[in-house]
């Protein structure tokens, strides 16, 4: 891979990973809940999602999802409800007493914040169809693919987990200043729920 090509693959990783969906939101949410260290968990785990991913399209599996209408609807839904799930846990979490510390809505240990990170990113057809057609345009036929490959691989996954962690997990930790009463903490669980639920359902119909 050149130079340019490089520099035009890690513009297009920076703008796609800066956008906002599940895996910002999980991020920000473990940060709130666990702090940010701890929530590198939960962004390995969505790295994890996205190398599965990107091994799909380069086996061509990619395009059996993206031409089968009813393996990217039983995908879409089962994602869709996953989000809708983990966002009415969110909103039934009780805060705690007021002494600083948020209540998870949902169990916040390390494998659990990393499984949940997969199945966050992992149940997005619409993400696979976007590396279906995104990814074609930075590989080269005469050259060596399955490099190729590896070096876009690797390219998206450090941009992801860079921008998840450094970004997004300390946008999810301010909040944590605002946790310190269980109205605060009330009212933090019904925002992260909703837009769980919102990703959720914006995944089935749009």
């Amino acid at each position: 891979m050149t130079a340019s090509t490089w520099a035009a693959l890690l513009g297009a990783c920076l703008l796609i990973s800066l956008t906002p969906g599940a895996g910002a939101i999980n991020t920000m949410n473990n940060a709130l809940n666990v702090g940010f260290r701890r929530a590198i968990w939960g962004i390995l785990g969505q790295q994890l999602a996205l190398l599965i991913q990107l091994v799909i399209v380069a086996l061509g599996l990619g395009l059996v999802v993206t031409n089968s209408p009813t393996a990217f609807a039983v995908i879409r839904n089962v994602g869709a409800a996953y989000l809708v799930y983990l966002g009415v846990k969110q909103i039934r979490a009780k805060p705690t007493a007021a002494d600083g510390e948020q209540t998870a809505a949902i169990d916040d240990g390390a494998w659990s914040m990393f499984t949940r990170g997969v199945w966050v990113n992992l149940l997005n057809p619409k993400a696979i169809v976007f590396l279906v057609a995104f990814i074609p345009g930075f590989v080269r036929s005469d050259g060596a693919v399955a490099l190729q490959y590896t070096e876009i691989g690797a390219t998206i996954v450090v941009v992801d987990l860079i921008i998840m962690w450094l970004f997004f997990a300390l946008v999810g930790r301010t909040f944590r200043r605002v946790t310190g009463t269980p109205r605060g903490q009330r009212r933090l669980n019904i925002f992260f729920g909703v837009l769980f639920i919102g990703v959720g359902l914006m995944l089935v119909f749009l």
